[in-house]
């Protein structure tokens, strides 16, 4: 599931009212999201997977417990290297994909949200 195309949609209503009840629909599916694991994939090629914290105004992404994961290019026993991460911020500009765990209807019901402003 990428979250990226709600924001897209957002910012092509018109409508003040219009925009109000998307918003809140929008609100009500991220909080749905809250607390559960989340890979983040950046645009430089490393994945960050962690416990979604929050999401801003702007699009950035906090991770929990966040792990890194980049790949070698050396000789290494393991293809993927990865860093323990307190907790971090994935700036909207750099994250490309976005994938929580999830049922298929949550999913579903995600993928919605995008269609419904198209």
């Amino acid at each position: 599931m990428s979250t990226k195309e709600p924001a897209t949609c957002l910012s092509e209503v018109g409508s003040s009212n219009q925009l109000e009840t998307n918003n809140s629909n929008y609100v009500s599916h991220v909080k749905k999201l809250l607390h559960r694991r989340m890979l983040v994939g950046i645009s430089d090629g490393r994945f960050f997977l962690g416990t979604f914290y929050c999401v801003d105004k702007q699009g950035n992404i906090i991770l929990q417990d966040a792990v890194e994961y980049r790949s070698t290019r050396r000789s290494a026993p393991s293809p993927m290297e990865q860093r323990v991460l307190a907790i971090m911020l994935i700036p909207s500009s750099c994250w490309k994909t976005c994938h929580v765990d999830c049922s298929i209807e949550e999913q579903l019901s995600l993928m919605s949200l995008g269609e419904q402003n198209s």
